[in-house]
């Protein structure tokens, strides 16, 4: 298994995804106003591939030190930085697009060269009124160390101040996590036309607010920058300290990480762009990108729609549940049968009600979940303080170690102390990923447990864009099968075996080399053999060369992927037997699916767990077979539409050049409508003839 191209880097197959997200951007067919949002998409990924993988690529360069492994890394950071020249390129055009199609539906993103003089005076009012309390300019000089001052993932603007005989230079934070990044000018009487601008374009038009009367100066221009910084950090051995200590201080770490992206306006001078790379040490292993005049498009993920309504998609109402809503509790439901949900496409209050009933019912006597990302608002937390002041018993698994969650995990795990709830921060060395829930009741003098078992977080906010699976189970090996889980995670030195669930670490790698060597088996045999699987990324040697052994054996090998994906399909003497496939829609795709034929019998899995090296080794996952045969016929249903698509799936391929999924004379499938229309059908069917 040595072949060179047998193994994409997993950072390009990275890259090779959020190109997938800018093609949405560019796509002419996608709602204007949802193509500006896309743009906000592929920049917030982009922020966050520069501050983990990029930042890691670097660090293994400075490590390795002189050799062919370095030289290798080397290579891969120039390859990275060569694509992401070529993604913001085409970022550029596409935004420039964008502004055109905007413009056509009467909607103007002005910069500051075109505010008329009556927008002018109602900008500076606005300007002094809402957004100069919030500017204070950094005055660059030799006393000032930018790389302390700088914010991570801001933007800024280099501004120049320039005499007959003096330049000065200061720096400006954009305040948009403190003012709307947009702001609406008012209508223009006798134009129809609705003009925004953006808050940058606002302070480059009030320069003069901010810096006359303290400096002398003939002429002021302002360039944007931005810097990205590594987001890892150490945590301290220090055994006098808790995990939470440990965490508070790591946070600190990330505030003054060492830069690994510096992106900044073309435009921009050449002397202002080695000053401000000398100020932050930027060395040749960083990326310095020059880019267009804006930064941060993240914001533009919550760009508001000031045209008409179809200018974005249209709403997709969630689904009412029949199994759950013909019964009085949700205990009640359960009890009848195996539930699965599938969001967004199913309201995610099921599950909300589900603890918000288990937090008052006098049946109940303990609730466990565990917790790796929550809304900010979260119903669930609420109910899990409810049910302590119940006095139930609570126990929350706080994964303190949620990548760009840490802080507010660790603001929960103090919130859910002080409730007299007992916390825990599971194994020190692995994350727990789990989306477990677990309710005890007692009925008939007995107790009786009911559990949740997901592909997704606990989060109201992302099950609306989100697409995954929930099942809610009373099945009593399952259930016992989950307390051993939640037991592992409070006392890691116990080790279980499980028959049912496939747990990380323990048992994970075993279980799937055992279904995919199962396979193999029918395949020799003469018998079909086929492994359909649905991942957020696909990057685990082990498992690719599993794969590859098995196409190699006559196993029917389908993928989907919406990320990484290091296998490369259709090799000759590799992968003749795999297809792959990405799709990019309205909702991110997040479900993890294994399903295997087993000789017609159809062993299928939703688990937490994605087919990488950190989910099966360094982390607490779960996955869980789907035995009820209706709800395993709806999940393999719904992967036959998603492999249908011939509208937003991209074949994933040696080339890694996303192109779309041929259609030929085929029906033209957009599977995330066509699975709406699935499931709804589906519950109106359901309605009428019970479980």
């Amino acid at each position: 298994m040595s072949h060179p191209k047998l193994h994409v880097e997993k950072e390009l197959s990275w890259l090779s995804f959020n190109e997938r997200v800018l093609q949405e951007a560019a796509d002419k067919t996608v709602p204007i106003i949802e193509r500006v949002r896309f743009l906000g998409i592929f920049s917030n990924n982009l922020d966050e591939f520069f501050r983990v993988r990029v930042a890691n690529v670097r660090r293994r360069i400075l490590i390795e030190g002189p050799g062919p492994k370095s030289d290798k890394t080397k290579k891969l950071m120039t390859e990275i930085q060569q694509k992401v020249l070529k993604l913001n390129q085409g970022f550029d055009e596409a935004y420039m697009d964008i502004i055109i199609g905007l413009a056509r539906h009467n909607i103007f993103l002005i910069n500051e060269e075109q505010v008329s003089e009556a927008h002018g005076r109602w900008l500076r009012k606005y300007f002094r009124d809402n957004v100069l309390p919030h500017v204070a300019p950094i005055i660059v000089s030799e006393k000032v160390d930018l790389t302390r001052v700088l914010q991570d993932d801001l933007t800024y603007l280099v501004v120049e101040l320039k005499s007959a005989d003096n330049i000065r230079y200061a720096l400006i934070e954009v305040p948009s996590d403190r003012v709307s990044r947009f702001v609406n000018l008012p209508y223009e009487k006798g134009r129809k036309k609705k003009s925004m601008i953006l808050l940058d374009n606002m302070i480059r038009y009030c320069l003069d607010d901010i810096f006359q009367g303290f400096f002398e100066y003939e002429s002021a221009q302002a360039f944007s920058i931005k810097m990205t910084r590594d987001a890892d950090f150490d945590l301290s051995e220090d055994v006098d300290q808790s995990i939470l200590e440990q965490m508070s201080g790591g946070l600190k770490q990330r505030l003054t990480g060492k830069p690994v992206r510096f992106v900044h306006d073309r435009e921009m001078p050449t002397a202002m762009v080695e000053l401000i790379k000398y100020k932050l040490g930027i060395s040749s292993y960083d990326s310095v990108i020059p880019g267009g005049r804006y930064h941060n498009f993240r914001d533009f993920i919550g760009f508001p729609n000031v045209g008409r309504a179809y200018l974005e998609n249209p709403k997709l109402r969630a689904l009412d549940s029949a199994h759950f809503d013909r019964h009085t509790t949700a205990f009640e439901a359960i009890s009848e049968g195996d539930i699965l949900l599938y969001y967004p496409y199913h309201k995610f209050r099921y599950f909300t009600e589900f603890m918000r009933q288990g937090a008052f019912d006098p049946a109940v006597k303990a609730i466990k979940i565990s917790i790796y990302r929550v809304a900010k608002n979260s119903q669930v937390i609420k109910s899990l303080i409810d049910a302590a002041e119940n006095g139930k018993r609570v126990t929350v698994v706080v994964e303190l170690r949620a990548r760009f969650d840490e802080e507010a995990n660790i603001d929960w795990a103090r919130t859910l102390t002080e409730a007299g709830i007992k916390v825990e921060f599971g194994v020190p060395a692995l994350k727990c990923h789990t989306k477990l829930c677990q309710i005890t009741r007692t009925e008939d003098g007995e107790d009786v447990n009911y559990c949740h078992i997901g592909t997704g977080n606990f989060h109201e906010k992302t099950a609306r864009i989100y697409t995954d699976f929930s099942l809610f189970t009373k099945h009593v090996e399952i259930n016992d099968e989950v307390a051993n889980v939640f037991n592992f995670i409070q006392h890691a030195y116990k080790r279980y075996r499980f028959k049912h669930l496939i747990v990380s670490p323990n048992d994970t790698r075993r279980r799937l080399y055992r279904l995919i060597d199962q396979e193999i088996d029918y395949a020799q045999q003469g018998k079909k053999a086929e492994i359909f699987i649905k991942v957020n990324n696909l990057v685990d040697v082990g498992i690719v060369n599993r794969l590859y052994s098995a196409s190699n054996a006559g196993v029917k090998i389908r993928i989907i992927v919406r990320g990484m994906c290091s296998l490369v399909p259709g090799l000759a003497g590799y992968s003749e037997n795999i297809q792959a496939i990405s799709i990019v829609d309205r909702f991110l795709e997040h479900p993890r699916v294994f399903s295997f034929r087993a000789n017609g019998e159809y062993e299928t899995f939703i688990s937490s767990a994605d087919w990488m090296t950190r989910n099966i080794e360094n982390r607490v996952e779960v996955g869980v077979p789907v035995y009820d045969t209706k709800m395993k016929k709806v999940i393999l249903d719904i992967l036959e539409l998603q492999w249908s698509d011939r509208t937003k799936a991209r074949v994933i391929d040696i080339e890694q050049t996303n192109p779309y999924k041929p259609r030929g004379n085929k029906k033209k499938i957009r599977s995330q409508i066509a699975t709406h229309d699935y499931l709804k059908a589906y519950e109106e069917k359901s309605k009428g003839r019970g479980k």
